[in-house]
């Protein structure tokens, strides 16, 4: 059974750092391209981050490009991503998914993430 646990949000202020890591399971990790996604209130979910299977990033949404970067650890089915410079925009729900160019797996709990003062 294909599942996503998300971890490592929180409430920081405009300026800090979060990172955000996504424990996956049931399925070959190392084998799939993995995406980060978030979901604002009252927005749709919107691709934030994508990478290749081998640990090469593929995209990243321009909103965030110079201040997000996403990562691997295939030993750990495990991705990553790390964010800087948060901007209240940034509020979201975070959430991890393999496939390319859409989603497919069943969506895990997602990690809140707050950019506040």
């Amino acid at each position: 059974q294909v599942q996503f646990v998300e971890s490592g949000g929180g409430l920081v202020p405009p300026g800090g750092s979060l990172r955000l890591s996504c424990a996956a399971s049931g399925f070959d990790f190392w084998r799939k391209i993995m995406n980060w996604y978030r979901q604002a209130p009252g927005k749709e979910r919107e691709l934030v981050a994508r990478i290749s299977a081998h640990g090469t990033p593929m995209k990243y949404v321009d909103s965030v490009l110079g201040r997000f970067t996403i990562s691997r650890d295939n030993d750990k089915n495990t991705l990553y991503l790390q964010m800087s410079s948060l901007k209240p925009e940034d509020t979201a729900v975070y959430f991890c998914n393999m496939g390319y160019p859409n989603p497919e797996g069943s969506w895990g709990q997602g990690t809140q993430v707050t950019v506040s003062s």
